[in-house]
């Protein structure tokens, strides 16, 4: 007998109905090598973050964070529970660059266990392999492409991110490096590791405002992260609106996630989670209609992350 899709949240499994306003992919909690200097890891600004964001009118916030990369999902658990908002935590993979190799190398040949376990048994609070698994399940399979291409890392990440795919159904969101590769990313995860599309969530569309590339990656069937407005990438904040209205009037809408994708400490004080609801959500809701809006920030993200988790 198939279970009920619910959301696996850091808090227990929900009903997709009770998610709500989501912020489909944000980070309270990443520190990088890639990145010193920059770590969120202040459990006092991802509340406040967390709270800005509730009052805004969100319900519902989705950390991409994976494994090794500081995402604290013990904490995560306790400001869910502080603010009553809803938190999904991610096990994956990120692009090599950003682990030591030391830390790679303990568990790049490990990948498809530690992943399902993530998911199945509990999180490690310190990201190690032979520690404990005291912190909350994971929600997600977050792993990542690289640029215009998929390198061999990305090709073992990804590969393992379908088969813990397969052992759970978890969904399996992917970081596309300044939005590239997405039709190649498609291609290798639904066509050829039999993946469904709708188990497929492909990030950062907007930093490659490519509307033919959009459209053709909407026709595939995944879910489409317009993580923006984007900071690494503000040049194309601007051909954001025009990119989801294109996608829309294709009848895409179905497809689209909003995020706001906050990764270092300096871009605490940018746009970030608050603002998809304070300053994204009415311009689009001129552009797009509200009931448009409300599929997107609710239906969507309700559909890509519930899954019929097995016993």
């Amino acid at each position: 007998m198939t279970e009920e899709p619910r959301v696996r949240t850091v808090l227990g499994d929900i009903d997709p109905a009770e998610l709500g306003v989501t912020d489909a992919h944000d980070h309270l909690f990443f520190a990088s090598r890639l990145l010193p200097g920059q770590e969120l890891d202040d459990l006092t600004a991802a509340k406040e973050v967390l709270a800005r964001f509730k009052m805004a009118g969100g319900s519902a916030l989705v950390q991409w964070t994976p494994f090794g990369l500081a995402r604290r999902t013990r904490e995560l658990a306790r400001i869910s529970e502080e603010l009553g908002v809803h938190v999904v935590t991610a096990t994956g993979l990120h692009r090599a660059e950003h682990y030591a190799p030391a830390a790679l190398s303990r568990v790049v040949d490990d990948l498809v266990r530690v992943f399902v376990a993530d998911l199945t048994e509990g999180t490690q609070p310190a990201d190690r392999p032979d520690e404990p698994r005291t912190g909350p399940r994971a929600g997600l399979i977050k792993v990542a492409g690289a640029f215009h291409t998929i390198d061999s890392h990305a090709r073992l990440t990804l590969t393992a991110a379908a088969v813990a795919h397969q052992e759970t159904g978890a969904p399996i969101a992917v970081h596309l490096e300044l939005g590239t590769a997405a039709l190649e990313v498609a291609e290798l995860l639904c066509e050829k590791l039999d993946v469904p599309p709708d188990r497929v969530i492909l990030g950062h569309l907007n930093r490659n405002p490519d509307q033919q590339i959009q459209r053709e990656v909407a026709e595939t069937g995944v879910f489409l992260g317009f993580d923006g407005p984007s900071r690494a990438n503000h040049a194309t904040d601007w051909r954001l609106f025009d990119g989801l209205e294109a996608l829309v009037e294709a009848g895409h809408g179905g497809r689209i996630l909003l995020g706001g994708d906050t990764t270092t400490a300096a871009a605490r004080h940018q746009p970030g989670a608050a603002s998809l609801l304070t300053t994204l959500v009415p311009r689009l809701t001129k552009l797009l209609g509200g009931d448009v809006v409300t599929a997107v920030l609710v239906a969507n993200p309700a559909r890509a992350f519930a899954t019929s988790w097995p016993e």
